[in-house]
């Protein structure tokens, strides 16, 4: 089968310290936290191949099922499933892992496309990210793990407090900056949150930081009045940097399935998402809706979050995203005359 094996994150709580340590390093840690996406995919398909000895129409009907099932979308779902069809219909694909190793090389030339790493422009002064989501995206931390990354990598940082409807927010805030010794720029709860964002940008450009990530207060895509706000934070920002914001990050929880696609639509729509993060893969059988984000939008994939740790948020790359989704710990195994399958 294609599943991973019944590894299990540690509970994580909101406190949790930033640098909690998470063994298995990047690949095991992205591995283990795709296990319930996995286990959608984790079917009976090697029993279903072993016991007809064919990929046929039932197989990948099943195959089909399982993808939507993963929230991957019905657009997607026929895009990496075509040039399967076709080598079907072509005899290509005798077995399983023929099958496997088609749906893997479908998935990457359909991610591929999208995975664009965040890159810091050293030329501007400094580089203003606005971070955007809905309301339990997971914005705040997705800010305090981006700040420590781009610590690690050289690069001064400030924080903006732009969520000034939550009281609760700025402390969030504020204990990632104390946690990694970054400046946070807030005022009281309830103040316009384009002055604190214009505040923080001036404060960013006299400290000389090298950039300036600003969070903003969780909002529905359907609520217009908040939407026009954020396009009102963003205008503030233009006016002290006609360049600025360099990178709208958009904060999508993968949770949310297909309402995660209609948000990035909205979004983008309302403020043109440069990028987007991916979080709480690690909490959802839903990642498959990375695959009609890319199929549908085409926007940048930045970051996915696979867990509370530091170095849970990852840079996205398409060849080990589908690895891990796809990687097997299962011993290998044989279907009557066929040779034994070992597991990737």
């Amino acid at each position: 089968m294609f599943g991973l094996g019944k590894q299990k994150q540690p509970d994580a709580t909101p406190d949790a310290p930033a640098d909690r340590p998470n063994k298995g390093g990047l690949f095991g840690r992205l591995k283990a936290g795709l296990r319930r996406t996995n286990e959608i995919l984790n079917t009976d398909i090697r029993d279903l191949v072993a016991r007809k000895r064919a990929i046929d129409d039932e197989v990948l009907e099943e195959l089909e099922t399982r993808l939507l099932l993963a929230d991957v979308g019905v657009d997607a779902t026929r895009r990496l499933l075509e040039p399967i069809y076709e080598q079907v219909r072509r005899r290509q694909l005798q077995d399983v892992d023929q099958l496997h190793a088609a749906l893997r090389e479908a998935m990457v030339a359909l991610l591929a496309p999208v995975a664009q790493p965040l890159t810091i422009e050293t030329t501007a002064n400094p580089y203003v990210i606005l971070v955007v989501g809905i309301n339990g995206a997971g914005k705040t931390t997705t800010i305090g793990k981006l700040a420590r990354r781009l610590q690690q990598q050289g690069h001064s940082v400030l924080l903006a407090a732009g969520d000034t409807f939550r009281a609760a927010a700025v402390e969030q805030l504020q204990r990632w900056g104390e946690r990694n010794e970054v400046p946070v720029i807030a005022q009281q709860s309830g103040a316009d949150a384009a002055a604190v964002v214009h505040d923080a940008l001036q404060a960013a450009q006299a400290r000389h930081c090298d950039v300036l990530i600003a969070d903003t207060a969780g909002r529905l895509h359907t609520q217009a009045g908040l939407m026009q706000e954020l396009q009102k934070v963003k205008r503030v920002l233009g006016r002290l940097d006609a360049t600025a914001p360099h990178e709208v990050l958009l904060v999508l929880d993968a949770g949310n399935g297909q309402n995660a696609l209609v948000q990035a639509q909205q979004f983008h729509q309302a403020v043109a998402v440069s990028g987007i993060a991916l979080t709480k893969l690690d909490g959802t059988a839903k990642g498959g809706i990375i695959f009609a984000i890319a199929e549908r939008l085409g926007l940048p994939v930045r970051f996915v979050g696979v867990g509370e740790g530091v170095e849970d948020l990852q840079p996205f790359d398409a060849t080990t995203f589908v690895d891990a989704l796809l990687s097997s710990d299962e011993p290998a195994v044989t279907d009557g005359n066929a040779a034994p399958r070992t597991s990737e």
